[in-house]
């Protein structure tokens, strides 16, 4: 009898194993469905002799890749996403499908910032028609889907050493006035700190931005995005084509920043995502 409970007990580990196995590694890596998060939605069904599906999720355009003979879609979910089913739109063969997947909970933290300045708090008339103007183009950026597929889903960490020191979707609070949730990961680094491309990419914005200081946007292809800001300098010029751990700046404190460091954005699908989960950070 005991022996039998062994058995069992040692062939269901294994069955689990296998189980979690099963999985590829994009999923293994990327799957955090939860708001603000990524979920790798399975759609091996809607994939017919080698042509991949083409996915939308709330009207946006989204990642598809091919992984271990799988067919993965790699979809942004928006932070103020309830918890729940959500439906992508896929096409295939000319017919359109409903796939569903399911969005769990997460709760996020609170920030007290204390800036000497009020400037960027509360914007003059003049700096409030600046910001909206970077707005538009830095959101023209996120919404562009290039067909090429990225070079690498699980990308590089763009720069070496440092902490976290601010995590994705804080409740920001500056001067004791709430504002958007943090978007991106701040990373702690000293000033002139060498940044890296997370991926191969092009540029597409190169600015000195009122709130993000001196910024570069990377155009990975299919909506996937990376964003560099409060940067000391920058070394590459809009529209050039850079390669994965390619230098595209030095770390500052320009813009809306109490010292230096790196934030950085990952968007999907025209959705800021927690760029901790795609350098094995995430924090549940």
């Amino acid at each position: 009898m005991k022996f039998s409970r062994f058995l069992f007990s040692t062939l269901s580990g294994l069955v689990i194993s296998q189980l979690a196995w099963a999985n590829t590694y994009i999923e293994n890596r990327l799957n955090k469905p939860v708001p603000g998060g990524v979920a790798v939605v399975n759609l091996d069904a809607y994939s017919q002799g080698g042509v991949l599906p083409t996915v939308r999720y709330q009207g946006n355009r989204v990642l598809v890749v091919k992984s271990d003979q799988n067919i993965l879609a790699i979809v942004g979910i928006p932070l103020k996403t309830s918890a729940g089913a959500q439906t992508l739109v896929v096409s295939s063969q000319g017919k359109e499908s409903q796939v569903s997947f399911n969005v769990g909970s997460k709760k996020y933290k609170e920030q007290h910032i204390k800036l000497s300045s009020n400037k960027h708090v509360n914007p003059s008339a003049e700096d409030e028609a600046r910001f909206k103007r970077e707005l538009n183009e830095q959101l023209a950026a996120y919404k562009n889907f290039r067909e090429v597929k990225p070079s690498n889903i699980v990308l590089d960490r763009p720069v070496d050493g440092g902490h976290y020191s601010s995590p994705f979707g804080l409740r920001r609070f500056f001067n004791g006035q709430e504002r958007n949730p943090h978007s991106g990961l701040d990373i702690a680094v000293p000033q002139g700190t060498p940044v890296k491309a997370a991926a191969d990419g092009i540029v597409t914005i190169v600015a000195d931005y009122f709130f993000n200081g001196k910024t570069v946007f990377v155009d990975h292809g299919q909506g996937m995005v990376t964003m560099y800001c409060h940067l000391s300098a920058i070394d590459v010029k809009k529209g050039q084509a850079v390669k994965r751990g390619e230098l595209l700046g030095k770390v500052g404190s320009t813009g809306r920043s109490t010292g230096p460091h790196l934030h950085w954005n990952v968007s999907l699908n025209n959705v800021r995502v927690d760029p901790a989960i795609f350098v094995g950070a995430f924090q549940p």
